[in-house]
């Protein structure tokens, strides 16, 4: 029988998706297309002043599927310590990002890819987060609602 830890605190829980964000390199990325038909990927990212920064080729399914529906869902961490993440999505161009942005995903990842036309850049804006590791978390899993984090321990309503 395996002993599990106890529940984190809503606070400590954010905490943990924070330093995923800021020190993880790569993501599941889910979309769909107009048709309904499901892409999962996964892709390198930069948490970049409150969004996920990554990039792919501009003829890749995870772009293409960006524009009809600017939704997707987004996976950090093992099975274990999910990190689950609803974002609106936006095609950047290498010519339109800023100079900060850039910098921060070439210095995290090793890899510019300004003024590669056939690349683009994906900037994901996340709307709703939930966290848990096992059973005993899925209570107050959710940490952020409508684009804001949410403060203090879950209501009952959470439960």
């Amino acid at each position: 029988m395996t002993v599990r830890e106890p529940a984190r605190s809503r606070e400590q829980r954010k905490q943990d998706v924070l330093d995923h964000l800021e020190k993880d390199e790569d993501a599941w990325v889910s979309t769909a297309s107009a048709d309904g038909v499901p892409t999962l990927v996964p892709l390198s990212f930069v948490w970049d002043d409150g969004t996920l920064l990554m990039a792919t080729r501009r003829t890749n399914p995870t772009a293409v599927n960006l524009t009809p529906s600017g939704q997707a869902r987004i996976a950090l961490g093992p099975t274990r310590d999910v990190v689950l993440i609803e974002a609106t999505a936006e095609l950047v161009e290498g010519a339109d990002l800023p100079q900060t942005s850039g910098d921060a995903f070439a210095a995290k990842l090793s890899w510019d890819l300004r003024g590669r036309p056939s690349w683009v850049y994906l900037r994901f804006t996340p709307y709703a987060i939930r966290a848990w590791r096992e059973e005993n978390e899925l209570a107050g899993r959710e940490l952020m609602a409508d684009g804001h984090w949410l403060d203090g321990e879950p209501h009952a309503d959470e439960q």
